[in-house]
């Protein structure tokens, strides 16, 4: 007979020991104070997304190792306009555990001024500031300024008793590399007042002075209010009536303490080693049922592939494109790259090579497959079949001669082979294109990027909407999915590039957009263009208010030569829908088969709102969003943090 083992009460062990840890670590840990003060993001635009993104994200890993030995860190990654140079540094008085907290929050934040290239974050527990060029020596700038907190009016006596403290704070500062915290009682009552002064530790002593004396000037201008802070390039400031200020652990501690501190580290370390045992075991279990998902997914797909008509050997496509010979190569995207092939029976293909060591290739790959063969349209891309018994996965599509619209349209030279009939052509074909994968398909299909590369053209200049890599499908009952942004800056709605809210108006705004690029000759992404400073968009909304819209034409129209109203009005009545297709607010703009019925009919047309981004003084992204959900900017909330541009350029 088997002996019962009795069980250990884990739960219990673990709970109690936690519970322990807590009521020590008050001990030493403060608060993180992670609240947002001040958000200011620089007016320059990214030079190029696909450089300039991962630069910024591999300076933040970079800074986040040094926050959570130090609580400061510096780091540079890149080269050329896309370098991203970045600092982040917690105030003097927060414990590393309480600094990597307040990092985390502003890690978060920060972005959020994307796609300009630079910006800067003032937490009430720390800093961060990223550009594309060296900062670390500045420590005064147009943006500085003092943020006041107008709630309660203090007396002359608390007034003058901060003055003093925030004189004494910026003398101890200079001299104790840049930090320093004052509690000065103000006589006659029971209160104090705190001061906390910083600055960052990339500037010299001179530098440090310079900055808070300035600092000063501006932070008292906040009195006789209870509460200021002074926000400035090279230092950060603040007084209060409110002790926000957190303990700090002595030199010469007592017995006591070091028990307190011991125990709480042994405690931590029990703790630490049966969360890892547990957290280990259940991402196994995880790591496993996922591994047998995807596995049991690929292995069903492949089968039905290769008893299908869509299979391709992958020796027969490798011999097609002259093994991926460079000189075959038709392009490139964020999904893979894209060859010219011929097959054994004469047939031209374009081969879509799916990147190596890309985690999320096979989902892609399964992804585009069952999108594009469960639709059939004249205006969709056509796919031929793909193959996923080689090394690599790779999608077989017709290949189109005259490849992308974008190497007509925004070409001095092949754009004069667009006339307008053509154009109206490729207008109208797209939008049916996207008309019938919204509505008409057997299964509703968001296409999410939208733009001239990715409409190709056949050899009769017909449009053809290509690369469904990043397309999603959603159901009937659902008005939207909440998904991880991916796209192409310039053509993304505002209601998903600030909230991650995927409808069917994200497709028509980007058509919007692609409308205006085929009718001005213009891109719309101004980053990469210098004869014009505001983006098409708005450009155009400002000409067509002011009833100089022809000025915007592409000369290549030579509608000069066309003598009858009718073709002006219809590249007029073109403009009109493509304003229609990028208002800001996503339930004014019509839907892609209410839009084709706008080109095609002559039925009366709205005055067309604003765009998003109005606000050429703030270039400020205005909250579209018609769901209750959190907002960039919080009118709610009884703070005073505010996202604002500041005229922040590079050296």
């Amino acid at each position: 007979m088997t002996k019962a083992i009795q069980s250990i009460p884990y739960e219990r062990i673990f709970f109690c020991l936690f519970g322990y840890v807590l009521l020590r670590e008050r001990a030493v840990v403060g608060d993180p104070r992670s609240h947002t003060i001040q958000v200011m993001c620089g007016r320059q635009l990214e030079h190029n997304a696909t450089i300039f993104v991962p630069n910024f994200v591999a300076t933040m890993e970079n800074i986040s190792e040094q926050m959570r030995v130090s609580g400061f860190g510096v780091a540079v990654s890149g080269s050329g306009p896309d370098i991203n140079y970045g600092l982040a540094q917690c105030y003097g008085d927060l414990s590393l555990l309480d600094c990597v907290l307040c990092y985390a929050e502003a890690r978060t934040i920060l972005p959020q001024c994307y796609p300009y290239n630079g910006g800067r974050i003032y937490l009430d527990g720390c800093f961060m500031r990223a550009e594309n060029y060296s900062f670390y020596e500045e420590y005064l700038g147009p943006g500085d300024k003092a943020a006041c907190g107008n709630t309660t009016r203090k007396n002359s006596t608390f007034a003058e008793s901060t003055r003093q403290a925030v004189s004494q704070a910026v003398t101890s500062a200079s001299n104790n590399q840049g930090y320093a915290r004052v509690q000065l009682p103000v006589p006659g009552t029971n209160e104090s007042a705190y001061v906390l002064a910083n600055c960052w530790k990339t500037l010299n002593a001179s530098s440090c002075r310079e900055c808070l004396e300035n600092a000063t000037a501006s932070i008292l201008g906040c009195l006789p209010w209870s509460e200021g802070r002074a926000l400035y390039t090279g230092c950060f400031m603040r007084y209060s009536d409110i002790d926000f200020l957190n303990e700090e652990l002595g030199n010469g501690g007592s017995r006591g303490s070091i028990v307190i501190i011991v125990v709480s580290v042994i405690s931590s370390l029990v703790v630490l080693g049966l969360g890892v045992s547990i957290g280990v075991y259940v991402w196994k279990r995880r790591y496993i049922m996922k591994k047998r998902r995807g596995c049991n997914e690929a292995r069903k797909l492949a089968r039905t592939l290769n008893d299908s008509s869509l299979n391709f050997k992958y020796s027969t496509l490798e011999k097609a494109t002259g093994s991926f010979d460079d000189t075959n190569k038709l392009g490139q995207g964020g999904f893979g790259s894209v060859y010219k092939g011929a097959l054994p029976d004469g047939r031209e293909i374009a081969v879509k090579r799916l990147f190596f060591n890309n985690r999320h290739r096979a989902a892609d790959f399964y992804n585009e497959v069952n999108m594009i063969s469960s639709v059939e349209h004249k205006n969709l891309v056509r796919l031929l079949g793909c193959s996923c018994s080689g090394p690599e996965s790779l999608l077989v599509y017709e290949f189109l001669p005259n490849r992308s619209l974008d190497r007509f349209i925004f070409d001095q030279n092949k754009g004069k082979e667009l006339t307008w009939e053509k154009r109206y052509e490729i207008i109208t074909g797209t939008a049916e294109g996207l008309a019938y994968l919204h509505m008409n398909s057997s299964i509703r299909i968001i296409h999410r990027d939208i733009k001239a590369s990715n409409i190709l053209l056949d050899s009769r200049l017909r449009a053809k909407i290509a690369d469904f890599g990043l397309a999603r499908s959603f159901q009937d009952d659902k008005s939207h999915i909440s998904t991880a942004i991916a796209g192409t800056l310039g053509y993304m709605a505002p209601e998903y590039l600030a909230h991650g809210q995927l409808t069917e108006k994200v497709d028509v705004y980007g058509f919007g957009v692609l409308l205006l690029e085929i009718v001005t000759g213009r891109q719309n992404n101004r980053s990469k263009n210098s004869e014009y400073t505001e983006s098409l968009v708005i450009l155009t909304w400002k000409k067509f208010h002011a009833g100089t819209v022809e000025e915007l034409y592409d000369p290549n129209l030579m509608l000069h030569n066309h003598h009858d109203n009718n073709v002006k009005n219809d590249v007029k009545r073109a403009v009109h829908v493509g304003l229609l297709c990028t208002q800001e607010i996503p339930s004014l703009r019509p839907t892609m088969s209410k839009a084709l019925q706008m080109l095609t009919t002559e039925e009366h047309l709205p005055r067309p709102s604003n765009p998003p981004f109005i606000d050429e003084m703030t270039m400020e992204l205005n909250d579209t969003c018609e769901d209750p959900c959190y907002p960039l900017n919080s009118a709610t909330s009884a703070s005073i943090a505010t996202v604002e541009n500041s005229s922040f350029h590079p050296r």
